[in-house]
């Protein structure tokens, strides 16, 4: 697998994870030596390469002068996210574009959340532009991969979790009370929450909406939800 990005790697480089070598364009200033200087003290090999090398390994060309790579992403267990009293976990119930689930592992993680939940199927995996997009969020952050998402808030009750669907024509998200146990099940970029997830979750919270648009991007959605979270809990 490749992580991309000045960003991406410098968080790469901070975690236990097996990085087999780095390519590393050649005049390293900056943000890169400080990258090269960091593989060096972890024995990480790195070869010094030019600009044409880097675009023709990097997927999207959006590489910033680095490529680590590293094993496949190894995604967590889902009974290991839960992290006991005021655990906070994200589920995405169809969210198949990378550029949202990037986004949407950042915002977790920041918000200080235990972990992401994805299905298997009919669902974004996490791909080397979803770690370049996570900003590196993704060496940081539980992603477990399941067989559904309604199959995940069955568990999640289980071990005591409130869960909430964020969609139109639900409860004002700010009149609710997001304490203890709490998972959030973001939708799909079309179709929103989908009608059988949303009949397993506890509530259904929406966000105040006063424009004329009627909906916000998935990520920004979670982002506004998980900080309301944080708030309540401060």
């Amino acid at each position: 697998m490749k992580t991309e990005g000045r960003n991406a790697v410098l968080e790469l480089l901070k975690t236990d994870k097996t990085v087999d070598k780095i390519l590393l364009e050649k005049g390293a200033q900056g943000s890169l030596g400080k990258i090269f200087a960091e593989a060096r003290k972890k024995d990480i090999r790195v070869q010094s390469v030019d600009k044409k090398a880097l675009d023709k390994e990097s997927v999207e060309k959006r590489h910033q002068g680095v490529i680590a790579y590293t094993t496949d992403f190894v995604y967590s267990d889902l009974y290991s996210l839960d992290k006991g009293e005021n655990s906070l976990l994200v589920l995405c119930d169809g969210i198949e574009d990378v550029h949202n689930l990037g986004s949407i592992l950042r915002v977790a993680e920041c918000a200080g959340a235990a972990g992401v939940i994805i299905p298997k199927a009919k669902g974004a995996s996490v791909t080397d532009a979803v770690i370049r997009i996570s900003a590196g969020a993704a060496e940081h952050i539980g992603v477990a991969k399941v067989p559904s998402i309604n199959y995940a808030i069955d568990e999640l009750k289980k071990l005591g979790y409130w869960i909430y669907a964020l969609e139109a024509g639900g409860d004002c998200i700010y009149d609710t009370k997001l304490t203890g146990k709490v998972a959030l099940v973001v939708g799909g970029e079309d179709s929103g929450v989908k009608r059988l997830t949303r009949e397993k979750c506890d509530q259904v919270l929406s966000i105040p909406l006063f424009g004329k648009v009627n909906s916000l991007n998935a990520s920004v959605a979670l982002g506004i939800a998980v900080y309301e979270v944080v708030r309540a809990r401060t």
